[in-house]
């Protein structure tokens, strides 16, 4: 997931009376209009001397008033579960693979008590190369895009290891942030397109193509790592300092169209290479899961839409529920799922829950977030969720099996991987 300039707005709005959202707001605040804007990723694209595709620019939004919105004001507020520091993905789409790493470095802190920056340039780098693969064994038929799902990282470990942030920052010298719109991408999608039209399927060569502008762009992974005065590998690396398992993670829908407490595959283009591991669930166990798993202290990892009028890209920094939209007692399965076959609700965004706090008898989450708009707030790297906005907005989440026995219990038995 990550297509981070994609902003639909739903064209679907509720026409009964609107209640609060969750007692946050006061239900006679009228919507106002403005521009949707992200000052940080105007910001960044000046500095980095590239220019902002925005054909719409002095469009006007109906968007929510978010000062008439009685959330939490600070970070302070939030019961927090220990997590490194937000950190930005630049112009780039990489939002699953920063969200998902920073959900598994606060595992590593939660199991070990140890403090580890990985690197998310590291699984990057190799996702690009199985997505190579990929389109050369389908012969050019497979989804070819920035953008992928959180499970993709624990694919990538299994496969390649991983590596300390400091050893593999993607970055080259003098760069602060990462350029993967403007340069690589592009690139090999002209490359594999051009292989495409020659029938040109030679594997080898392809891979190493792509490696070729891979390496050019952001360098070559590096083969071994120093830690500890050990030299290793990057798979020695995870088995040895990470200590994590990749198949101790399960994710989570909530699909109604297919029976619940079956594996079903997650039909959204960014699952490209069509993964069936997918746990789909009720939409009050997608809501318990969550809930039970933060206060059990595991963050979780969660992907959805963030293109809806009732989500600040400005200082407020708030995700909630439009009381022109829907009420919040009318966030059922059957709306959350007409928002998704209808094209309102996309799967745009990864993100971290690593906090939350209840008000007024919801919850709100802390999430930690590396796109650009998160840094536009009050509290930069940080989005605060209204628990409605996840009910009807994310559509998937990922977590460790032990917060989540008693549902898993409910699915047929299966050998572990």
């Amino acid at each position: 997931m990550n297509r981070p300039m994609m902003f639909l707005i739903s064209s679907v709005w509720a026409l009964a009376v609107c209640s609060p959202v969750g007692g946050a707001q006061d239900k006679s605040a009228p919507p106002v209009f403005d521009k949707r804007t992200d000052a940080m990723l105007d910001s960044l694209s000046v500095r980095m001397e590239r220019a902002r595709k925005t054909p719409d620019k002095d469009k006007l939004y109906m968007m929510m008033d978010f000062s008439a919105v009685r959330a939490p004001k600070t970070v302070a507020e939030f019961t927090q579960i220990w997590h490194l520091p937000p950190v930005m993905q630049g112009l780039s789409g990489m939002c699953w693979c920063f969200s998902t790493t920073s959900m598994l470095e606060s595992e590593i802190h939660r199991q070990t008590g140890r403090s580890i920056k990985l690197s998310e340039l590291h699984t990057v780098y190799w996702e690009h190369v199985e997505k190579a693969r990929e389109f050369v064994r389908t012969r050019g038929e497979s989804y070819l895009a920035e953008g992928s799902e959180a499970n993709a990282v624990f694919r990538i470990w299994k496969k390649y290891g991983v590596v300390p942030g400091a050893s593999y920052t993607g970055l080259k010298p003098g760069r602060q942030y990462h350029d993967h719109e403007n340069t690589f991408f592009p690139e090999i999608k002209k490359y594999l397109a051009s292989v495409k039209d020659a029938a040109a399927w030679n594997e080898e060569t392809v891979i190493a193509t792509v490696r070729s502008i891979l390496d050019h762009a952001i360098g070559a992974p590096p083969a071994n790592v120093e830690v500890d005065g050990q030299r290793l590998t990057p798979q020695e690396y995870l088995a040895r300092i990470v200590k994590l398992s990749p198949d101790d993670y399960v994710d989570f829908l909530s699909f109604m169209q297919h029976p619940y407490y079956t594996t079903i595959e997650f039909e959204v283009p960014d699952n490209w290479w069509h993964s069936k591991e997918y746990h789909n669930v009720p939409l009050a166990d997608f809501m318990t899961i969550i809930k039970r798993s933060l206060r059990r202290g595991y963050t979780v990892g969660i992907g959805g839409d963030f293109s809806e009028p009732g989500y600040a890209r400005g200082p407020a920094g708030l995700a909630v529920v439009a009381p022109f939209d829907i009420p919040a007692d009318a966030i059922t399965e059957e709306a959350r799922m007409f928002r998704f076959n209808n094209g309102t609700t996309t799967d745009d965004h990864g993100l971290h829950i690593v906090g939350y706090v209840e008000k007024d008898g919801k919850d709100w989450y802390l999430v930690k977030d590396s796109w650009s708009s998160a840094y536009n707030s009050t509290h930069p790297g940080y989005y605060f969720f209204h628990e409605d906005y996840v009910k009807l907005k994310m559509l998937g989440c990922s977590v460790h099996r032990d917060a989540v026995q008693d549902i898993l219990a409910k699915f047929p038995a299966r050998p572990r991987p």
